[in-house]
């Protein structure tokens, strides 16, 4: 923490830290960043805040958007979170995104700050449909850990825990957590900042339930597909974003709540 100053976090990232699936545009989103910023609260209760993720972004987008802002703002703690956009592209360079994400863990840490990344779960536990991405998502997490760990990030393994794939974690949409989803995000995230009162039940099953019929499985990734694959599919041939003409959630350091 600066000498006689609240302790300030910045959330850099795209859609997941913008906090997409946890609220709407309507009542407003919450997400893992708004709910780490809570955490941190025990550490400091006047925390200051920032956020300046925005949807649809990629890796290197993040970067070249986000991370001078960030740096201006001083940030004794900050969160990088980026790259599911990239992997979820044809044309997925591992090496390119990655080195976008270090060059961001890098210029923060060097910076002072505390930073802390996640790891992404295997999408087609998630998405059956998404299966063939396994193996990228596999290879991103390995790159993600190795440049987290040249730099001294402290790395939230959440694609390590089984209960990352429980689909009552994740949006109808499937992309992004719900809120039950950002809640673990943020307990991972405090725990791996070490932060009081954090621990490893984030991790934790969830109590079981019935396995869906084969008949009601078919039919929910029909709905899936023509709900949520075929826009995002369509934006995609359009050359469009969803965060096309969106700024960033939270511009300047404003008090938690």
């Amino acid at each position: 923490m600066r000498s006689g100053e609240h302790l300030c976090y910045v959330a850099l990232g795209d859609s997941q830290t913008e906090g997409v699936g946890d609220g709407d545009d309507t009542v407003g989103l919450r997400g893992f960043a708004d709910r780490l910023a809570e955490h941190l609260t025990a550490v400091d209760p006047g925390v200051r805040y920032a956020n300046l993720a925005v949807r649809g972004r990629l890796a290197g987008q993040v970067r070249a958007e986000q991370l001078e802002p960030a740096l201006a703002l001083r940030p004794d703690v900050a969160s990088v979170v980026a790259g599911v956009n990239d992997l979820l592209r044809p044309r997925f360079d591992v090496v390119e995104v990655t080195r976008h994400l270090e060059e961001m863990f890098a210029a923060l840490t060097a910076s002072g700050a505390r930073v802390v990344t996640v790891t992404f779960p295997d999408v087609g536990r998630i998405a059956p449909l998404a299966r063939p991405l396994r193996a990228r998502v596999l290879d991103f997490n390995a790159h993600v850990r190795e440049a987290a760990a040249r730099q001294g990030v402290a790395v939230a393994d959440t694609a390590l825990a089984a209960v990352a794939t429980d689909p009552r974690l994740w949006n109808a949409d499937r992309l992004h957590a719900g809120p039950l989803g950002h809640a673990r995000i943020a307990a991972a995230c405090a725990e791996a900042l070490r932060l009081p009162g954090s621990d490893a039940s984030w991790a934790l099953p969830l109590p079981p339930r019935p396995a869906p019929t084969v008949a009601r499985a078919a039919v929910a990734e029909v709905r899936w597909a023509a709900g949520f694959l075929g826009p995002w599919l369509g934006r995609r041939l359009r050359g469009r974003s969803s965060g096309d003409g969106r700024g960033a959630k939270r511009p300047e350091l404003l008090p938690v709540g």
